[in-house]
Formats: structure tokens, C-alpha cells, sequence
């Protein structure tokens, strides 16, 4: 047999036990957050139409062209796994009229992306955001800015960095583009391919290119933002102002421009040292999507799991200290010991304490060992001269110490 018979696809990744408690750490803190600004979960499908992502995300976008998962069914109709979360979220939300233009929602769900797979990226990876809908507003934007580190507190995660710019309104869309166009065009010879074909495709993708000599170009040039309006340079003001008005620290970067087409005015990254060079934890941005003839305007972010996870654990936060810990075994000594202690195990859950115990017969050492194993604070230990007597031998597993007490006293005091 193939060893690689038993393991997931390349890029993807079963999550267990002791690391899937990490991972319910996350999930719940930040339920608990979003509650208190407001947010409603929202499940999508992983499944969509191809056009929702082409639509909104753009053409263009390398996550269009290079990174999705798009087939056609049986029925010849062209669908893709989700590569991100605000799509097909924006979508649910413009069937519901009013009520989706001015929304609070939040997901907790794995994305899909064909490409390389490396440390830190999966071609199934998970992500925690949310999206507000709504018209532009800077003081909303600072908000989502400001849950996002709120996130981040409550984890434990110290360290990050907050980096921000803007994409300008609508209206800038064009002046930017031929403003770069025209900067880079002396240059055109020196550019890397992408970014050759980037210049009449996608010219801000220039912008983000990672290979150096482009981001050195990139550097000598004005940036985006210097071939916008005023008025959207004074709407990142305010968003920057009211983001260190809340004490919240972030660092204004021109070159940061995002990679999909539906982002307007604030973009933001966070960062982690931990992550090496693609250093990249979260992030999000003011956007406006357009669906049939709606366009949905909105602000949101997104955040990596397993990349918050990975930051994580270079500040000492690691799956192990999430183990639940407590509980209670039972031993069994004797078939009959062991039909009462399963009466015994179904009393105790029913109170909604953690119970454990064989459901076979094994030697007491053997279900010691088991019970070590589980993290059991207490032992309960019957045999049948303890079930004739209606008492049990309680064993402190932290203090090593035991007494035999009646039944009744040991449920009444668990």
C-alpha cells in the first residue's frame, strides 16, 4: 500500500486533536467579539457560480486568472470553490434588499485556491471576517480597523503591524491609471513579464509586485495615491486620525493596493514578523460590488487561520494550552462494575460533566493509564464489593490521595 494512501490532497490538511483546540479558541473568542459589535454569522456555500467572483473580484485579478478551482458540471454551468469570503457574502445580501445594504455580518470557513502550496498558504485554508454594509464612511472604516485589532488582542497575538492606503474613489480610477501608466512607461524594459502584460491589464498589480527590482521601480515613482483627488486623500485622513484617536497605531504605506478590483478608498494589511517574507495575516478594505444592476458598497476584512495560528505560536501561544483539562474517569472492576458505571457515565454527562471511561473489560492498571492520559482530575474507581456497599473510591488524580464515599455523596458533590 502507497504510504501517502492515508493523506489529504496536496495543499490541504486534516486538523485534529491537540491542534483543533487552538482552533476552537479562535472560533469562539471571535464569535463572542463580533457579538458585541453587532455582527450575525453567515454561512455561504463553498460552491458558487463562476461569475459572482469574476464580477466582483475582477477579471484581471491573479485570483481570477491563476488561483481558482473552476469547472464546469454535468450541466455545462461554470462554478468554482470559493478563493475568498466577500463575494459570495455581498451576493446573499443583495437578495435581500434594504436589509442587505446596511448589514452586519461575519463567517468562520475554509476558502479554496489552486497554487503553490508553502508555509503558511494551503490550497484549503480557513478564514475568519466579517462585512459591513453600507454607504462610504470613515469613521466606519476605523471601526473595522478597530475590531480587527480587537481580534487580535483577545487572541494573544502581540507584535503585528497595522499597514494602510487607499484605492481612491471611483472617480480616481482613471487618472491613477494613467498616471501610472505614463511613470512606468520609461521603465517598461526593466520590468518583469507580469509586469509588462500588468501595465495594460491591471496596472496597479505593478504596484504589489513582489519580485525587487519592480518593487524598486515602484519605489522611485509617485505613488497611487498622489494622482487622486483630494477629496479621497482627506477621507484617509480621517479614517487615520479616528484610528489614533482609539489609540490604534498604523502605518500609512502608498504602495499597498490589494489585489482585487472591488476595493475604494481604505485598503489595510496586518503583518506578522513570525511569517517570514509573505508576511501577511489579515486583511481588508472599503469596497463597493456590483451584482446585476446593484451595486453594494460595504467595508470588511479577512483573516488567515492558519497564518494567525502560525503568529501565534511565536509569541508562546500554542494548542496545548487549550487542552481541556478535568473530568472524570471511571474504572471498572468487573463486568458488573462495568454495566453500573455506564449508568453511572450517562448520569454524569446528563449534568454536563466530562466523563470517560473503557467500555471493556481491562485491567485497572490499563484504565490508570487511560484515565492519566485523558487529563481526569478525579478517578472514580467500583468493583463489586463497592456497587453491594453503594459506595466508590475517589482517587484526586493532582494530589494522588483516596477515600471511598457513599454514591450519593460523590454525585452530590460533582
Amino acid at each position: 500500500m502507497a504510504s501517502n494512501e492515508f493523506q489529504p490532497l496536496q495543499g490541504m490538511s486534516d486538523i485534529r486533536a491537540p491542534e483543533i483546540y487552538i482552533w476552537r479558541m479562535i472560533e469562539e473568542k471571535a464569535r463572542t467579539i463580533f457579538a458585541c459589535y453587532g455582527y450575525e454569522e453567515l454561512r455561504t456555500p463553498s460552491l458558487e457560480k463562476l461569475s459572482v467572483f469574476k464580477r466582483s473580484i475582477g477579471d484581471t485579478t491573479d485570483v481570477v486568472q491563476k488561483e481558482m478551482y473552476a469547472f464546469e458540471d454535468r450541466g455545462g454551468r461554470e462554478l468554482a470553490l470559493r478563493p475568498e469570503g466577500t463575494a459570495g457574502t455581498i451576493r446573499h445580501l443583495a437578495g435581500r434588499g434594504e436589509e442587505g445594504l446596511n448589514a452586519r455580518v461575519f463567517y468562520i470557513a475554509p476558502m479554496f485556491r489552486c497554487e503553490r502550496p508553502q508555509a503558511g498558504r494551503k490550497r484549503q485554508f480557513h478564514q475568519v471576517g466579517v462585512e459591513a454594509t453600507g454607504e462610504p464612511n470613515p469613521l466606519a472604516d476605523a471601526e473595522c480597523i478597530a475590531l480587527q485589532q480587537h481580534l487580535l488582542d483577545a487572541w494573544g497575538l502581540t507584535g503585528s503591524k497595522i499597514q494602510i492606503s487607499t484605492r481612491g474613489a471611483m472617480d480616481d480610477r482613471q487618472p491613477v491609471v494613467d498616471g501610472l501608466r505614463k511613470a512606468l512607461q520609461p521603465h517598461l524594459a526593466e520590468l518583469c513579464e507580469d509586469c509588462q502584460r500588468r501595465i495594460a491589464e491591471n496596472v496597479l498589480r505593478v504596484i504589489d509586485c513582489k519580485n525587487e527590482k519592480c518593487a524598486e521601480i515602484v519605489r522611485r515613482i509617485p505613488s497611487a495615491i498622489e494622482f487622486m483627488s483630494a477629496d479621497s486623500r482627506a477621507y484617509l485622513d480621517q479614517v487615520i486620525n479616528a484610528l489614533k484617536n482609539m489609540g490604534i497605531e498604523v502605518e500609512l504605506n502608498p504602495q499597498l493596493v490589494r489585489g482585487l478590483d472591488y476595493y475604494v478608498h481604505t485598503v489595510w494589511e496586518i503583518t506578522h514578523d513570525a511569517l517570514g517574507a509573505q508576511n501577511a495575516i489579515a486583511g481588508g478594505g472599503r469596497y463597493e460590488i456590483a451584482l446585476g444592476k446593484k451595486g453594494i458598497p460595504g467595508v470588511g476584512f479577512a483573516m488567515g487561520m492558519e497564518r494567525v495560528i502560525t503568529s501565534l505560536e511565536a509569541c508562546g501561544i500554542t494548542a496545548d494550552q487549550f487542552v481541556p483539562r478535568g473530568g472524570i474517569w471511571l474504572v471498572s472492576l468487573g463486568e458488573e462494575a462495568l454495566a453500573e458505571n455506564m449508568k453511572l457515565a450517562r448520569e454524569l454527562r446528563a449534568k454536563g460533566i466530562h466523563c470517560g471511561m473503557e467500555l471493556a473489560a481491562k485491567s485497572m492498571k490499563a484504565q490508570m493509564r487511560k484515565a492519566d492520559r485523558s487529563g481526569a482530575e478525579k478517578v472514580i474507581i467500583r468493583g463489586e464489593n463497592e456497587i453491594s456497599k453503594g459506595t466508590a473510591m475517589v482517587k484526586n488524580m493532582a494530589e494522588g490521595s483516596q477515600e471511598e464515599l457513599k454514591l450519593e455523596d460523590v454525585l452530590r458533590t460533582t
